[in-house]
């Protein structure tokens, strides 16, 4: 909505250019994926991350450490410590500890909210009522803005006045995405505004103004990096009940029975019985993939479940290294982390304590 994105429009753009006087670069920006993958080509100096917790949260996950630390600063804008801040880059590492969204964040003009987007296109102020735990934190706006103002200077932008007062960037957002004119005095109704969603208003922007389906023919092989080869099995990674993106609160998932652990293996009991294996052993899974990476994870407990033949299902990051990160979604170059073709065996090793699966 706030016209982030590696593929800005042009017309965006435009708004952008005229509204601050500079001509935006035209060139799009790396997605995740071709981030990745540059930091690997050496084409990266130095990472920015706001907040996420990009080495857990990405695929093929030694490669994209290993990315990580081929560039030669990373910095990470954080609230709370993560797994990514371990990663650090070849000559030097920065956490930067920020306000969270819960804080009380007092700049110069006084006490500050930001503004965020839900799920049914309704935009409302968010205000933190929490002590922060330091009087050294910052708030993101103001780290941004003052690198911003490190970097350029106070033109076109005086970047420390939109540091001191929010509302000073809700009018620049005002001036420059459609939708969002009186940001601030919309703000200030009761449960936010109504942004707008056209297509819940039967309003397509298709030539013809209707809405156009089609058929997409299923693909001959899921896998043709595979060629012949078949495999044996497809893997999907998936959260667990107490999970929200890579940050686990805990090791029970009552969604699917499993308590106490999560490096498990759902898998059909005919295949369970195929094997020559039994529910509860200890397997070893593999990625199939002629790249010559080997991607492994090793002592995931095998856990009877309805799910169909042929078909496997592991927590997310925990399986993130089977994950290649050159499989990627057609045009979307989104990780194909709900089909991975894989192989498992039996574990050399049985480190796992007694849990309890219900």
């Amino acid at each position: 909505t706030m016209g982030i994105d590696e593929k800005p429009s042009q017309a965006f753009l435009d708004r952008l250019g005229a509204h601050f006087g500079f001509p935006p670069p035209r060139e799009s920006g790396h997605n995740t994926v071709e981030a990745l993958e540059a930091m690997l080509r050496d084409e990266v100096r130095v990472l920015i991350a706001l907040g996420g917790n990009l080495a857990a949260a990405a695929p093929d996950s030694p490669r994209t450490e290993a990315a990580l630390r081929r560039c030669q600063l990373t910095v990470h804008i954080s609230t709370k410590l993560n797994r990514s801040h371990l990663i650090t880059g070849e000559q030097d590492a920065l956490i930067l500890p920020t306000l969270g969204r819960t804080e009380r964040d007092i700049q110069a003009s006084g006490p500050q909210f930001v503004t965020v987007e839900d799920s049914f296109s309704m935009v409302h102020a968010s205000e933190g009522v929490g002590y922060p735990l330091s009087e050294q934190q910052r708030s993101e706006t103001a780290i941004v803005a003052g690198i911003a103002d490190a970097t350029l200077g106070s033109q076109p932008v005086d970047w420390l006045a939109l540091a001191g007062d929010y509302s000073l960037i809700r009018d620049h957002i005002a001036a420059t995405l459609p939708g969002f004119n009186d940001f601030n005095l919309r703000c200030e109704q009761p449960g936010g505004f109504y942004l707008g969603n056209a297509a819940a208003e039967l309003c397509f922007n298709t030539p013809n103004r209707k809405a156009n389906f089609c058929a997409a023919p299923l693909p001959k092989t899921l896998f043709p990096q595979l060629g012949a080869q078949q495999a044996p099995f497809t893997l999907q990674t998936l959260r667990s009940h107490d999970q929200y993106n890579t940050t686990i609160y805990g090791l029970d998932d009552r969604y699917r029975g499993v308590y106490g652990q999560r490096e498990v293996l759902f898998i059909n009991p005919q295949d369970i019985a195929a094997l020559g294996l039994a529910d509860g052993d200890n397997v070893d899974i593999e990625t199939l993939w002629h790249d010559g990476v080997t991607r492994k994870v090793s002592g995931f407990r095998l856990v009877s479940y309805n799910i169909p033949r042929g078909n496997l299902a592991a927590y997310y990051p925990e399986t993130n290294p089977l994950v290649p990160l050159s499989s990627v979604g057609d045009e979307t170059s989104t990780p194909t982390s709900k089909s991975v073709p894989v192989a498992i065996t039996r574990s050399q090793r049985d480190t796992q304590p007694e849990r309890r699966i219900a």
